[in-house]
């Protein structure tokens, strides 16, 4: 017996200061039955601080070869390809073919997966940007897990504020860049 995606619904007040964005986001997320709530927290995370015009969810992990997130402009062209996790060098080389701007949500230590990818051969891998989540974040978010979650996220100076049930949580989003393996 296959089993089947579990359904989250997701109510946000998103404000985020530093790209001047403030809506209010009513998300539906398929849970696949492989996901982790740890992934799951992360890449609604990742949408959120990715929200823009044209932002939306992949096919998920039962499409191998999709991003978590995509962002496509009115014509449908790809702008930026969003992971969560921790990608291998092979699919951000493709990705960073495919796309003008990748960027992945890691939900270990971001560190670790630099290591993990240098000297390793990716297409313009300068360009790619690692975020790392504050675990306690991610933690808290999963720990507050509901099939309708409700909650505010605040962005300023790349901290977060996270809102629900009255209690706040904060920690930072820290951005990384791979090194280029140009000499």
């Amino acid at each position: 017996m296959a089993l089947t995606a579990t359904i989250y619904n997701f109510d946000i007040q998103l404000s985020d200061v530093d790209r001047n964005v403030y809506e209010t986001l009513a998300l539906r997320v398929a849970q696949h039955p492989s996901e982790t709530a740890e992934y799951l927290a992360t890449r609604v995370l990742a949408y959120c601080l990715e929200y823009t015009e044209g932002v939306a969810f992949g096919k998920g992990l039962a499409e191998p070869d999709e991003p978590a997130i995509t962002v496509r402009d009115l014509t449908g062209g790809l702008q930026a390809w969003i992971e969560v996790g921790s990608p291998d060098a092979d699919r951000l080389h493709r990705a960073n073919k495919a796309s003008p701007r990748v960027a992945v949500y890691t939900i270990k230590d971001a560190a670790q997966l630099l290591r993990q990818l240098s000297g390793s051969r990716i297409h313009r891998a300068e360009s790619i940007e690692i975020y790392g989540i504050a675990r306690s974040i991610v933690d808290g978010l999963v720990s507050r897990l509901e099939r309708r979650t409700a909650f505010e996220l605040a962005v300023t100076d790349r901290h977060l504020y996270l809102t629900t049930g009255g209690e706040t949580l904060d920690g930072t989003v820290e951005r990384h860049i791979l090194p280029s393996l140009s000499s």
